[in-house]
């Protein structure tokens, strides 16, 4: 493939795979390619790009209210949030994008792996409905699981970051979940292989800390009565 070509192809992987992720697939084919080079599949093996330090960024703390033990994630699908528990009343609330209809699920499963600027592989499954798709995509900043994967149990199912930021709040995965970059990056320092991961539907939601007075009432200590 002459040189031109074999960049427009990867450019062109880079945005596909913003939409397209192992096990976590939007069916967007036809929004990513046209056919218009030269109806040539894309490389089997493409590179991912730099991988460049990502710091992490902490996202706000809320009240929570939950039984979990600390450093449980927690996952809203229906509110499209993220907690890490950090208490019985507070949790670190981060922004995701989840699975699009059809797509949800929910129950628990445990971290069994956590990677830095993971590979793509499309399934064979994938391929099949797309076979211009490549075997393997390298990390990188053009990679679609970002800059960390967090792997759930024996699934194909993941907690990852993104080189689309502006799905963060949609339905637009087949099942993962994505995060900001800086946020799956914070998120990891917190957790581990082992951690609990609970996929649940919507609840009534936490409130910001900021909107609660400085000690509830649940938190109060009984005072001792005045002696006369």
């Amino acid at each position: 493939m002459p040189h031109e070509l074999r960049l427009r192809a990867a450019l062109l992987v880079g945005a596909a795979a913003a939409a397209i992720v192992s096990g976590c697939a939007q069916n967007q084919t036809s929004s990513y390619y046209d056919g218009s080079v030269s109806g040539e599949a894309f490389p089997a093996i493409m590179e991912g790009g730099p991988r460049p330090i990502i710091q992490p960024v902490a996202p706000r703390r809320v009240r929570y209210a939950n039984h979990e033990a600390a450093n449980t994630v927690v996952v809203d699908s229906d509110a499209k949030k993220l907690y890490l528990t950090l208490g019985p009343n507070e949790a670190y609330e981060y922004p995701i994008s989840v699975g699009r209809e059809g797509f949800t699920w929910s129950g628990s499963e445990k971290i069994s792996r956590i990677a830095d600027w993971p590979d793509w592989h499309p399934p064979a499954e994938m391929r099949a409905r797309d076979p211009k798709l490549p075997e393997k995509m390298y990390g990188g900043i053009k990679n679609p699981l970002g800059a960390k994967a967090l792997f759930l149990g024996n699934t194909l199912y993941r907690i990852h970051g993104t080189n689309d930021p502006k799905t963060i709040g949609y339905a637009a995965s087949s099942g993962c979940i994505r995060m900001m970059n800086e946020h799956v990056v914070h998120l990891s320092q917190h957790v581990g292989v082992g951690t609990t991961v609970r996929v649940i539907a919507s609840n009534a939601g936490p409130v910001p800390a900021a909107s609660l007075p400085e000690v509830l009432p649940w938190q109060a200590a009984a005072k001792p009565k005045a002696r006369g």
